[in-house]
């Protein structure tokens, strides 16, 4: 099974889509995530670029588009209507699939699960497959109330980002093990950023202190491949997904990073593709 490496958007706003893209080629990823800015000539841009990339460098090059509405104080329907407008417009762009950051925490589980239920009419109807990030402030933030949704949705599409379940229980799921277990066929796609009890990152993975966190994280992930792998999956995907300020802690006064964003996913990028 082929493991692909994908280049995530976020922090790379002050680039234009062709800058962005050149630099993911030059940098060997396979495809993008991203969650679309509001011009309408980006994103002409960026389908132009992407037609360019998939004729011309890797037919197979990945595409996964974000659904992350703003917050907004609103009724469950009000909710309903912008998920499904926004949902409805990424998919006329044909992406490889939606990830999706579905519902809210403080929903109830019905409605949370009718949600769900629009999500999947909607892939249904479009044929663009639609997965649900695991994260905070969605129905997904926390490990045992997302199994009721599996037994209402055995076959639900999850993107595994396990620093939110770590945040959200305050621990590194030590005791959780068989909760975590459960969810992982559901897994199609991962979010490879480290995190710890307080926070859904740490500065830098690599630095020696946070060594016991890397190496748990990286025994999920191996976990997942090998799920995949017996499931006889063509490929999984992986998006590096360190982000910058708020998740990249800073100095204070100087608001300097403590690490480069982007040279920390690339070196992610490069330690995977070692080490699974």
């Amino acid at each position: 099974m082929k493991i692909k490496f994908l280049c995530t958007y976020w922090g790379s706003e002050n680039l234009t889509a062709k800058q962005f893209l050149d630099s993911v080629i030059q940098n060997g990823y396979e495809g993008v995530e991203i969650n679309f800015p509001d011009e309408d000539s980006f994103i002409e841009e960026f389908l132009s670029e992407l037609k360019i990339i998939r004729e011309t460098r890797n037919p197979d090059f990945i595409f996964i588009a974000q659904q992350v509405l703003p917050n907004k104080a609103e009724t469950v329907e009000e909710y309903c209507v912008r998920l499904q407008q926004r949902l409805e417009f990424l998919t006329k762009l044909k992406p490889n699939f939606i990830n999706s950051h579905t519902g809210k925490d403080f929903f109830e589980f019905s409605e949370n699960c009718k949600i769900i239920e629009l999500t999947e009419q909607i892939a249904r109807e479009s044929g663009i497959p639609i997965w649900h990030e695991i994260h905070r402030g969605r129905f997904s933030f926390h490990l045992k109330t997302l199994h009721n949704y599996l037994d209402i949705f055995p076959k639900m599409k999850l993107i595994a980002d396990f620093s939110h379940f770590c945040v959200v229980s305050e621990s590194n799921l030590e005791d959780q093990k068989e909760l975590l277990e459960r969810v992982l066929p559901n897994i199609k796609h991962i979010h490879a950023r480290v995190g710890f009890e307080q926070s859904p990152q740490v500065n830098n993975p690599f630095a020696p202190e946070w060594e016991n966190h890397l190496n748990r994280y990286m025994n999920w992930w191996k976990r997942i491949i090998e799920i995949k792998s017996n499931q006889n999956a063509e490929y999984i995907s992986i998006t590096p997904e360190f982000g910058p300020f708020p998740y990249m802690p800073q100095e204070p006064f100087t608001l300097k990073p403590l690490s480069n964003q982007w040279e920390v996913n690339l070196e992610m990028k490069n330690y995977l593709q070692q080490n699974l």
